[in-house]
């Protein structure tokens, strides 16, 4: 176990002027409250507060970080208080230690079940929130982490396992994505050989024997680099290495090929003074060995978004074989290592503490971070929330520009919908098309690198839900389906309201908000917009709702009453031909003519509201109806003859009585289903076709099932106008000499 002179020389390596006194003081108090704690190892429990620091000084970061490095366990695993850490080593550490904390304490559903997935997710989500404030939160847990797994031979197979999948799906990559690719490297080796041992040797086995036949062919390029570098008066080093084991597995698995045929195993790079000096090399480079074609990319000129600059190319070299070459200065190499923990705000200590925050502005990376934060927002699931993060985690990139230049950076299968969203939400939200390059496009399109890209946008547009399928970023995903709940939520809350209204006039009682906020506490709400929502989502029943507010409240089913002859038309589309009655008989107070005035008007909301016909026949305009408010969905509007509706007799805060409205202009057809048996005589079924077509029916959909030899079965799908135009198919088809019967279908 290292001592605390020894951390303190690692420190003073690269800050002479480290506070000695706040790092000895955090040191004793962490072996203090750790006391006889141990490992599974059998190792001393303060070994592993110890040894993160000691990672951390290798990123050379800052005296409070490694003091939080070494108090990082202490709440949670000792009897340390938040006040007693702010006491003792001041405000900013004790809230980077309790932000530690937190992530370990997951505040988990009630219920005793919670997935796996879950569980992964509201971790994940505790983590980006602690970091959102202070990106040294991140710094610690990943050296946490990158400690937990060089010690995981201690723990039981399974859990070596669950952990070391859990690091390739959540911290190798945030390490990547935060630039810290040398702890992004470790991280995957050690995870790759827990989570599959064997794939591990298999592959580290053959790297060794790669690198051994490739040896004299190494020392000739970097000879041969030297000499040529030498000559042009370019200062630069070489250094050679080989493709880690888990980026190799995971190419052959990407790509269905075996390690033979993998190419570029086998690359160098070349760390020069300068930028100049990097196109100076290229230049050296490309005259001495000839381009593999479509192989060259610049990341000096267009960084990624973890903040990486480097040129990459890739040559044929002198024994024919592919060489991958990367170009790049100290300064680029050293955010290529170590990322945001070589932002040059961590290297003066005088200033860290009042600059920490402007690391936002100079990091790409963090910038990401902001943005992957932002969808916590969203209201998701965490299995949502999981979901977006590691699609946002795992992709590589294509760089398209905006008009006026603007660089966004997306992954590789992004969609204009994916562009939309990278430049503002409210773009997103309004888009209604793109144009790429001058020309329009369909918003499924994929981007490719280079693209300049052009989002339309309209004041009136919404998002629709089908977007979320098209969409690849986990940005673009949140945004979709935040404005789409809100949608919903709109719509629900606006018929909430109205059938609460009418419960008011059925008690001869004015609307009254606050008698309904006494009773959202009591119905288990957080306030009048919910209960609103549950009640036009169906979660809560009108009659619950009003026998809270007024007890004596009495709800009895009234009757369907047949419609008029002269009713008929109905508009699905737009919902303002339904009109909704509660079956306590209430009045609207509005002249509808002949409509029954004792019912819900819903037409206000014009296809606000989910609205549907049941599946299995339907209902058309004639027919005498019931709506049946569906939790999470909406009304379902059912034929009174319908079996269906059986199911629901025991639920009578479900119903809603129906009637059709008159809408002459409305030119919409309706479902209908028909069972046919006939004889089985050839031009049968044109003969049954025709009728539909002369009577101006519009078939859908026929199934035809051969009971017997002489006779034939047919369901037909129709679509008509009405009750009576559905009844006029009936009769002349039931005309036809070859017919025996003819029945409606409707379950």
């Amino acid at each position: 176990m290292m001592r605390q002179f020894e951390l303190l020389e690692r420190v003073q390596r690269y800050n002479p002027a480290a506070d000695e006194v706040l790092l000895n003081k955090a040191y004793i108090y962490a072996m203090q409250k750790h006391g006889k704690q141990k490992r599974a190892s059998g190792d001393p429990y303060f070994s592993h507060p110890l040894e993160v620091a000691a990672i951390l000084t290798e990123l050379e970061m800052d005296d409070a970080t490694l003091a939080v490095a070494l108090l990082h366990d202490t709440i949670e695993d000792t009897d340390a208080t938040r006040d007693e850490i702010d006491d003792l080593f001041g405000g900013e550490i004790g809230r980077l230690v309790d932000g530690l904390t937190k992530i370990k304490q997951l505040n988990l559903d009630s219920r005793q079940e919670v997935s796996k997935k879950a569980k992964q997710a509201e971790n994940l989500r505790k983590l980006l929130l602690a970091i959102s404030d202070d990106v040294r939160v991140l710094l610690v847990k990943l050296a946490d982490r990158l400690h937990n797994m060089r010690t995981l031979d201690h723990m039981a197979p399974e859990k070596r396992v669950r952990i070391g999948q859990e690091t390739l799906d959540i911290y190798a990559p945030l390490a990547g994505r935060m630039g810290m690719q040398d702890m992004r490297e470790e991280l995957e080796d050690l995870a790759f050989f827990h989570s599959n041992p064997e794939a591990h040797n298999a592959v580290s086995s053959k790297l060794k024997e790669l690198s051994e036949q490739n040896e004299t062919v190494k020392e000739k390029i970097e000879q041969e680099l030297h000499q040529r570098l030498q000559k042009a008066g370019i200062r630069a080093r070489v250094t050679s290495r080989h493709k880690k084991p888990y980026s190799v597995f995971k190419k052959m698995e990407r790509k269905s090929i075996s390690f033979e045929q993998l190419p570029d195993i086998l690359g160098f790079r070349i760390i020069t003074a300068d930028e100049t000096s990097c196109y100076a090399v290229l230049g050296i480079i490309h005259t001495t060995w000839p381009l593999v074609p479509g192989r060259f990319k610049d990341y000096i000129s267009v960084p990624k978004q973890n903040d990486y600059r480097s040129i990459h190319t890739t040559v044929v070299g002198p024994a024919r074989e592919r060489v991958e070459l990367q170009i790049r200065s100290e300064e680029m190499h050293q955010i290529a290592e170590y990322g945001i923990a070589a932002h040059s705000l961590y290297k003066d200590p005088v200033v860290v503490k009042e600059r920490i925050g402007e690391v936002v502005f100079e990091s790409n990376a963090y910038s990401w971070l902001r943005r992957t934060i932002e969808s916590l927002s969203t209201g998701g699931t965490a299995e949502e929330f999981l979901e977006n993060t590691k699609l946002e985690l795992f992709h590589d990139q294509v760089f398209c520009f905006t008009p006026k230049g603007r660089l966004i950076a997306l992954p590789t299968g992004a969609t204009p919908v994916d562009f939309a969203y990278a430049v503002h939400t409210d773009v997103g939200n309004t888009c209604v098309g793109c144009k790429v390059n001058g020309r329009i496009i369909g918003l499924a399109s994929t981007l490719k690198n280079g693209d300049e890209v052009e989002i339309m946008t309209s004041s009136g547009q919404t998002p629709p839900i089908a977007w979320e399928k098209i969409a690849v970023t986990g940005r673009a995903r949140s945004a979709i389906r935040r404005a789409n709940r809100a949608i919903e939520r709109e719509r629900f809350v606006s018929l909430g309201r109205q059938m609460l209204e009418w419960g008011f006039r059925a008690v001869d009682h004015s609307f009254d908000a606050d008698l309904i906020d006494k009773a959202v506490s009591t119905l288990k709400r957080g306030n009048r917009e919910d209960l609103m929502e549950a009640l036009g989502e169906g979660d809560l029943g009108i009659d619950t709702v009003m026998k809270t507010i007024f007890p004596e409240f009495q709800k009895n089913r009234a009757m369907i009453k047949p419609l008029p002859e002269s009713e008929g038309w109905f508009s699905l589309e737009t919902n303002r031909a339904m009109r909704f009655r509660l079956p306590n008989g209430l009045d609207t107070g509005e002249d509808t003519g002949n409509l029954d005035r004792n019912m819900l008007n819903i037409g206000q909301l014009a296809g606000n509201l989910s609205v549907h016909f049941a599946p299995g026949g339907g209902a058309v305009p004639g027919d005498r109806i019931v709506g049946i408010i569906t939790p999470g969905e909406g009304i379902t509007v059912y034929p009174i003859h319908s079996q269906s509706l059986m199911r629901f007799d025991e639920e009578p805060d479900r119903w809603l009585d129906v009637q059709w409205d008159v809408d002459p202009a409305s030119n919409e057809r309706f479902p209908a289903s028909l069972f046919v048996s006939l004889i089985n005589e050839p031009g049968s079924l044109a003969k049954v076709a025709n009728i539909v077509g002369e009577t101006d029916g519009n078939i859908d959909n026929i199934k035809m099932t051969k009971r017997a030899d002489d006779f034939t079965e047919m369901a037909i799908d129709l679509e008509v106008w009405d009750l009576k135009h559905l009844m006029r198919i009936i009769h002349e088809v039931r005309d036809l000499k070859m017919v025996s019967l003819v029945e409606r279908i409707s379950e």
